[in-house]
Formats: structure tokens, C-alpha cells, sequence
């Protein structure tokens, strides 16, 4: 065998290896960052303006893609209360819904997010924090000047949970944009 023909051989198996590499890089971040429901994530993110990657994150820190979550008072993908659930549905005119069926629950979620997001005037992270925390728990934190300098943004959020939260939410919308953004 020629050192040419070696050489060759050699490069083939590097390329091969670097793309297997790669392959099983890609399914372990698909494992780690699941997806499901994504024809109603990027359905109901489009018909609110919204990008699927942050609604993913929503749903992975909520409910972890699992349809019947509850937790507390909230339950479905994107862990909606029965009261927003019915506030989304008569802001969109819906008479009749059950805000556990995974389509219901993307929809109202989708749009109850792109209230939240212009309410507070496209900063998603004061959204983020009233969509765990509560909007009254934002009005005030806005209204503390140990909490925001301009009534408008942010500068921390005291409860732990919501920081928390915000903080998870934001880290799987980096990683779902490395995916699929």
C-alpha cells in the first residue's frame, strides 16, 4: 500500500470519526433538550409571534414535555391555572376548552406569553418573571427601587424560585436555539 493511499485512508477515518462525533454530540444534547409537540410549539409560536425555541424552554422548565403536569394550582405543558386559562380563552373568544389537552394548553400558553411580553414591552425577562411569579409580584418589584431603577426592567428578582426559573428558562432557550434556532 502507498503512503499516498494510507495517507488517504487516514483522512477518510478522521472524517468519518469527526462526524460521529458530532452525530453523538447532536443526540445527546436531543436527549438532554427533549422536544415533543413541536408541530403545535412552532403552530402556536408563529400564530403569536413568538420564537418556538423560548416557547420550548417554557414547556421544558414547566412541565419537562409532559402533558398532564401539575404543579399546585397549574397544570398541562406550559403550566397554565384554570384562571389564565380562562382569561387567554375569552381574550381569544373560545367558549369551550380544556386547558389539559396539549393543543389547548400550547395555544392558550403561546398567547398568554405574547401578552405578557408586550405588556411588559418586549422584555422577556420581566414576561418570564410574571408568567412564574405573578403580574401583581412584578408590579411591585418594578415599583421598588431596590428591585428596578425605571419602573420598566428588572434589576433582580427577590423571589428565588422566579429568579431561578428565569434563569432555567433562558439557559434552555440558548440551548434549543443551538438545536433548532
Amino acid at each position: 500500500m502507498s503512503k499516498l493511499f494510507k495517507l488517504f485512508l487516514a483522512l477518510i477515518a478522521a472524517a468519518v470519526a469527526v462526524v460521529a462525533i458530532h452525530g453523538g454530540y447532536q443526540t445527546g444534547r436531543q436527549t438532554t433538550t427533549p422536544v415533543a409537540y413541536s408541530d403545535l410549539i412552532y403552530k402556536y409560536a408563529a400564530k403569536n409571534d413568538l420564537d418556538p425555541c423560548l416557547v420550548m424552554a417554557v414547556i421544558k422548565t414547566e412541565s419537562n414535555f409532559i402533558p398532564d403536569a401539575h404543579s399546585g394550582y397549574a397544570g398541562g405543558l406550559m403550566q397554565l391555572t384554570e384562571e389564565t386559562a380562562l382569561e387567554m380563552s375569552e381574550d381569544m373568544g373560545i367558549t369551550y376548552y380544556d386547558y389539559m389537552d396539549p393543543e389547548t394548553n400550547v395555544m392558550l400558553g403561546c398567547h398568554y406569553l405574547r401578552y405578557l411580553i408586550d405588556f411588559y414591552g418586549g422584555n422577556t425577562d420581566t414576561a418570564l418573571a410574571a408568567y412564574n411569579g405573578g403580574m401583581g409580584n412584578v408590579y411591585t418589584w418594578l415599583n421598588d427601587p431596590a428591585y428596578s431603577d425605571d419602573g420598566k426592567t428588572l434589576k433582580e428578582i427577590p423571589f428565588t424560585e422566579t429568579r431561578n426559573y428565569v434563569e432555567r428558562v433562558n439557559t434552555a432557550w440558548e440551548q434549543y436555539k443551538g438545536l433548532y434556532g
